[in-house]
Parts: C-alpha cells; structure tokens; sequence
C-alpha cells in the first residue's frame, strides 16, 4: 500500500500529532509499506524522509505552531508522482483541507484522523466570534472524508453531534519499552524534589490545556509540582505557580525519566480528544488524576488506575491529589493496575488497526463512486456480530409490492408470488430454535405507501406481537408529484419506535432505484430519504438493512420485466442481505450456494412493456386507483414455517 500523510503538524515541533505520525510511518514501513509525508516547512529543517516540506509561516501567538495553505493542486502532483493509495489525514483543518480536495481530485479515499478540538480551543484562546466558523469548516471537512477515526467516545459523540457520520474509534499507541516503571530515578527525584511527593504534569503549556487549574494544589502539604513542558502560557504558569518546578520540553529518554519519577500524574486540560501522556504516565506505572472530561474518561478508570475529577471542580481536583499523595499503598495499587491497563495498546497493534481502516475506506469510497447522489448520513459498512443474533419465533413483515413478492414467481404456483420476506422466514427458521415453531405472516400489500403502514398495517403487526418485524416502504411515496422525504422519513421512524416500544426488534431497510435513465429523476429524493432512515435506525436502535447502498441491486438483470420490481435473482439477494444483518450464520456463504446452484423460473412475459405495463399504471392513475386497491396482506395470520428434515416449509 502506498499511503500519503498529509500532516498539519510536524518537525521540529513535537506534539502529540507529530509524535503519532512518526510512529505510524513507522509501522507501516515495517510492514512493508510506502509513505509519503506531506507536512509545513522550517526554514533551514528537512524532512528526512520520502514527502514534501511546504511553505509555512509561524502562529503570531505560538511561533512553534506552523500553518501552512498550499494550493491542493500542487498536492494533487504530489499524489499523482507517488501513485498514492490512500489519503491519511492527520488532525486536519487548514493544510488538511487542501489534501482533502487533492484526494478528491485524484478520486481517492481519504481517512481523517480527529486529534485536535479546534472548536474548544477558540473559545480558550478568546476567539468567541470564530467558534462557529471553526465548527463548520470541521464538520465541512469532516463530512467530506471518506472515514474519519476519533480517539476515545467523547470526540466521536462531539463529531456526531456535528452531523459527521462514518466514525470510527482509533486511539493512540503507548511505547511501552520507552515508558515504563524500571525509569524511575531516585538520583532525579533527589535533584528535583528531595524528600517530597511528585505530581507532574507533561504538556504544551497552552491556553487549551488549562495548567492554570493547577493553582488550587498550592499549600497542599507534602507535595511538589513539577510541570514538563513549554509554550506561550509558561511566563503566566510561573507567576502563579511560584513553587513548581518548571522543567521546559522534554523528550526521548529524559521525560521517560521524569515521568516513571513522578508519584502523581494530573492532567487539568478538558479538551483533550484522548490524552496521550495519560498513557505514558499509565505506562509508566504512575497513577492520573485528569478531569471527567474527553478523551481521559477512556483511559482513566476512577478508583482502579487513577481518579477522574469532577469538571471544574478546584476543590475535587485537590482532593483526589491530596488522597493519592497520602496513601503510598493505594499509589502503588494504582500503578499496577495503570501499567496493566496499557499493557495491549502498542502501537504494533493500532498501526495494524489503522491498516483494517484504511482497506474500510477504500471499500467505502468504491461504493460511493458509484452513487450519483450522496446524501448525509453517508452509507456505511456496518459489522454484524453474532451478539445481535436472536433466536426469534415470530416475524412479520411490512411494506408494499418488493416485500410482497411480485415478480418473484420462482417455484411458485400461477399468479403467486415468493418474495426476500418469505426467503428470509425459511433462512431464520432454520437458524432458530428447533424446540419452537418458527410463526411468519406478511401483511405487505402491492402501491402501498407509507401512510398505509401506519395506519393500516401497523395496528395489525402490534396486534400479532412479533418479535422481529422487517420494514421496507417509502418508494411508491418518493416517485409522486410531490414529496417531503424527510417528513416521510419522520412517519417511518414514529412507526419504527412504536415497535421497538413494544419489545419488537426491527430491520429498517433503505429504498432503492433500478440503474435507468428514468428512474434517476429521483435519485435525489432517493438519497435524502435513506439518509434519514440511517438516522432512524440509529435513534431507534434498529437494525439497518441498506439496500440504498448496494450498487448490486441497482443492476437492471436483477430487475423484472416490468422495469419496477425484482426479478427472482433480486430477491434472493435481498433476502441473503436481510438475513446477514440479522446475524443468521454463514449468510453470506448460503447466498454464494444458493446462486450457483438456483435456477431461475421467472415466466417469460408476452406483449410489449408498454401495451403490458405502461399503459395499464396510467390508466389506473387517471382513475385515481393503484394496483393494490381491494386487495389483503399476502399473509395475513401467522403461518408456521416448519423444520422437517432440516428443511423449512410453510404450513398454514
């Protein structure tokens, strides 16, 4: 794999992006990979190593903070000469930005890595009036990568709150052989702090970091605060902190040193999206004490490892000092479990997670290639776990003429239809449990809307109490004149939490249009509302079946003659989809056998598609009637699916 870093922090300046940046380049060349690093220039400082150095110029509040604007065209060469595989952008905003738009103009996918809390840092720096453009442009860029890895829950609820989808956690790497107990030295605590007890802190000594807290420890007895680290609150630091020791920047073996010699690690900052000096302290075999804030709440488990104060809280903040400072029994218990607690977040193991990420983006930014419309939340791969599986004994299903089956008349009698809910009811019947009968009803009905299965279908569902109902409904809502999808989408999810509201557990589907020239009209409707839905099964906890983004589905082969249903082989494909979400095992495996040993019995429609069925929907809509007037569910009471011989059959 060829991966290209576009990193808005570098060398000389050492920080928590520019250290996670060497260390995946790092890894990934062990790995046998190619990186290429894009990253601000410093006068008379190369990079020394495979990438490009571009023109920056210094903060005016932080001169050690570099920001660089290069055209993204200029990076789209970059990209283009080094053949890259992948865009990694690390902690983006400005330079960030232009490798966003270089990798959509080289059509590659692109993974963000969400590091700084640019948002909270505006505020801290007295910049009120440009949070909310700050807060924008992330969500802006965000929205627009192809994934984007958080680094603890809190800065993957902040960016999902911002209305950036496709989040995943990746945290942060420790080096354990570099942080660990065995560098504690009396030698340097003697220097230091003789005879007293350490609490330390390693950081930038910035605005965002809020040092300034620190000041409610003064006059705790038996104590001396170290600080590690430099920056432009430092002079302000010294004058409130006259009693600390201020030690500047260190690195590399010394600040091993220094923090395997604390007693006590705190860390004030509550705009940290992880924390990575947590982790070394931890590594370290120290105890934390770090605000119940952001990224530490992850990596803090108060009582166990360390104490997470309350927010805020100066007096909290003391006290949780003071009790670890006067205990060295619970400070040792502490570090144990600390040092136990990292024991398996190498960076060995994350390098190898990001590696899983960055084959998700490129599967990801595949699928949306093929979408003419993309609509936010974006389609996502979403893991099915075995945990998700129940064994259910009762399913019905909702919706109009695909769940209905027609089109379907694989096996069947003259004028029956199959359809992906009846396949589906044979594939969970024979995953369940042998000891209950498998109860399945369909109450679908051909040009329903979903007006329809609020009113008409849903009441009938919750009468038969299932526990596991499929909802697929909407199209024959978004090809009319006139149409809200998110209004519709808002009656979908009203339905959706009456059932999950009456112990149901339901597979939401997204809607979907054949590949044809007519049909991509709706296109836009099409993508707005499964967006929605997406939203939906997230609110509602259903579980998502997103037909919307299987590009497969949109093959006009799987699509029947009449140019608006599902042949057969479509709803084989739905149905094998359908049971994957659900968890029935070794889904997708069946589905590969079903397909190459299935015949097709599709009959062999007569006359033309405009005299057989143009002609006839027209007809009915200038008499104001639908193809399903007068007609009943399909199944409208429970039949038993049935198990014999290992193979299920309907018994009615």
């Amino acid at each position: 794999m060829r991966v290209a870093v576009v990193t808005e922090s570098f060398l000389p300046h050492m920080n928590g992006v520019t250290g996670s940046v060497l260390q995946i380049r790092e890894h990934l060349e062990r790995r046998g990979h190619d990186v290429f690093v894009v990253a601000p220039g410093v006068r008379r400082h190369e990079l020394g190593m495979p990438g490009r150095a571009v023109a920056s110029f210094p903060l005016p509040t932080y001169p050690a903070v570099r920001l660089a604007v290069p055209p993204a065209a200029s990076i789209a060469r970059d990209l283009a000469r080094f053949d890259a595989d992948v865009v990694h952008l690390a902690s983006p905003f400005l330079l960030g930005w232009q490798g966003l738009v270089a990798a959509e103009s080289r059509r590659l996918p692109s993974v963000a890595v969400y590091q700084t809390d640019v948002v909270s840092y505006t505020a801290r720096y007295g910049l009120p009036q440009a949070t909310a453009l700050a807060e924008a442009h992330v969500r802006r860029l965000h929205r627009r990568a192809t994934l984007t890895l958080a680094p603890s829950a809190a800065a993957r609820t902040q960016l999902e709150t911002m209305g950036v989808d496709r989040v995943a956690l990746w945290g942060r790497g420790v080096d354990s052989l570099r942080f660990r107990p065995e560098r504690r030295d009396d030698a340097w605590r003697a220097r230091t702090a003789p005879g007293e007890v350490i609490v330390g802190y390693v950081g930038r000594l910035a605005p965002e970091k809020q040092v300034e807290d620190l000041v409610a420890l003064r006059g705790t007895p038996g104590i001396r605060l170290v600080i590690v680290g430099d920056g432009p609150s430092r002079p302000l630091l010294e004058q409130l902190l006259p009693e600390a020791v201020f030690l500047g920047h260190l690195d590399g073996d010394a600040l091993a040193t220094a923090l395997a010699s604390f007693d006590v690690f705190v860390h004030p900052g509550e705009s940290e999206t992880f924390g990575q000096t947590i982790q070394e302290a931890q590594a370290s075999g120290v105890p934390v004490v770090a605000t119940g804030r952001g990224g530490p709440v992850d990596l803090v488990r108060s009582s166990v490892d360390g104490w997470l104060y309350r927010p805020g809280d100066a007096a909290d903040l003391r006290a949780r000092v003071a009790d670890l400072a006067g205990d060295a029994a619970k400070r040792r218990a502490f570090a144990e479990a600390a040092r136990t607690a990292v024991s398996g977040r190498t960076w060995e193991a994350l390098g190898d997670r990001l590696l899983e990420h960055y084959d998700r983006a490129a599967l990801l930014h595949r699928a949306d290639a093929g979408r003419r419309v993309l609509a936010w939340p974006r389609p996502d791969a979403v893991e099915v776990t075995a945990s998700r599986r129940r064994a259910w004994s009762r399913y019905v299903a909702l919706g109009d003429s695909i769940t209905e089956g027609l089109c379907d008349a694989s096996r069947m009698p003259a004028g029956s239809f199959r359809g992906w809910a009846d396949r589906l009811a044979h594939l969970l019947a024979l995953s369940g449990d042998d000891r209950r009968p498998f109860r399945y009803a369909n109450l679908a009905v051909r040009s329903r809307r979903v007006s329809h299965l609020v009113d008409e279908q849903l009441p009938r569902c919750l009468a038969l109490r299932p526990d596991v109902v499929s909802v697929l409904i909407g199209a024959n809502d978004l090809v009319q004149l006139r149409c809200d999808p998110v209004a519709l989408a808002d009656r979908v999810e009203d339905a959706v939490s009456r059932l999950r509201a009456a112990g149901c557990d339901v597979l939401l589907a997204t809607v979907f249009l054949p590949d044809r020239a007519a049909a991509r009209i709706f296109s836009r409707r099409f993508a707005v509302y499964n967006a929605r839905l997406r939203q939906v099964a997230a609110r509602t906890g259903a579980v998502l079946l997103d037909l919307g983004a299987q590009t497969e589905l949109s093959r006009v082969e799987l699509w029947s003659d009449d140019k608006v249903h599902l042949r057969s082989r479509g709803h084989r494909y739905v149905a094998y989809r359908a049971a994957e979400a659900l968890g029935v095992p070794h889904a997708d495996a069946l589905a590969d056998l079903d397909e190459a040993f299935h015949v097709d019995e599709d009959p062999t429609s007569r006359g033309t598609w405009l005299r057989r069925d143009a002609l006839p929907w027209v007809w009915r809509r200038l008499r104001g009637r639908t193809a399903g007037d007068g007609r009943t569910a399909k199944v409208p009471d429970y039949v038993i699916v049935g198990r014999p011989t290992g193979r299920a059959g309907i018994r009615r």
